[in-house]
């Protein structure tokens, strides 16, 4: 799988005068606040012709594993990239955007130890990183390390207030038996504006893959942690409002099943 491409960027990398700090992108559906400029008081200024003497220097090693990795990327041959991306961060330990895309690689690649373990190096610079807190997650969450997914996930809530962290939160929550969490941050879902337009991929009746509605997962899950504390009334009511909006919705139809009293 392709890593997140540097190709653009390691190209004028070379041309220009050194890797410049990239944004992390990640494919996150992350929206940035926008900043208002600030106010001008002054003036501005004319701007100063930056002396060559005073530019970062570049060594011939780094425009080598630059020019190794763009070619790589160009010709599909992601393992010979990955070398380079390391070859790269040892000639430029503290380019935190090339551990990230070294992180990505991993992570897209299914190599989740190894995505965590770089992820963590990047948190461990800067623990507000946010796409070395999301890898982070995932990796952990596939390991089946679900208290150290929960724990990267409500960091990365509390930096975003993104409402699909807080699904993601949610489930974890039930999956690890803290029912009054989860039933918490469903609530907290719900009660977003976004709920009404967020969708999550789940088998149809047809065994195919359908978006539904987000709020239909979200009551679904309360429905079944009213079922785990043995409320089948409440939890029938919650199964029964969730087919009310998505009457094929599989996974309701079997949970109500559950509520059915069981023959003596």
């Amino acid at each position: 799988m392709m890593i997140r491409s540097l190709l653009v960027i390691v190209l004028a990398f070379i041309a220009t005068t050194g890797f410049a700090q990239k944004k992390k992108k990640k494919d996150e559906p992350r929206a940035m606040e926008e900043v208002p400029a600030a106010p001008t008081t002054t003036p501005a200024q004319t701007p100063q012709p930056v002396a060559k003497d005073t530019l970062p220097k570049i060594s011939p090693l780094t425009q080598h594993f630059a020019r190794k990795y763009a070619t790589a990327v160009q010709w599909n041959d992601y393992e010979v990239a990955k070398d380079a991306l390391y070859d790269l961060i040892i000639e430029n330990p503290q380019n935190d955007s090339l551990i990230f895309d070294l992180a990505l690689f991993y992570y897209q690649n299914q190599k989740s130890a190894s995505a965590v373990l770089v992820s963590n190096e990047l948190l461990a610079r800067n623990p507000k990183n946010l796409g070395a807190l999301e890898i982070a997650a995932g990796g952990y969450e596939a390991l089946g390390v679900l208290d150290k997914a929960l724990q990267s996930y409500e960091s990365l809530y509390l930096l975003t207030n993104n409402i699909g962290t807080m699904y993601k939160m949610a489930f974890l929550q039930y999956r690890l038996k803290r029912y009054k969490e989860s039933a918490t941050s469903a609530d907290i879902i719900l009660a977003s504006k976004e709920v009404e337009t967020l969708k999550a991929s789940y088998t149809g009746a047809d065994n195919k893959p359908k978006e539904y509605p987000i709020k239909v997962a979200v009551i679904n899950l309360k429905g079944m942690i009213a079922l785990d504390q043995g409320d089948k009334v409440g939890a029938k009511k919650l199964f029964e409002e969730v087919l009310a909006i998505a009457p094929d919705f599989t996974l309701a139809k079997e949970n109500l099943a559950k509520t059915k009293p069981t023959a003596k």
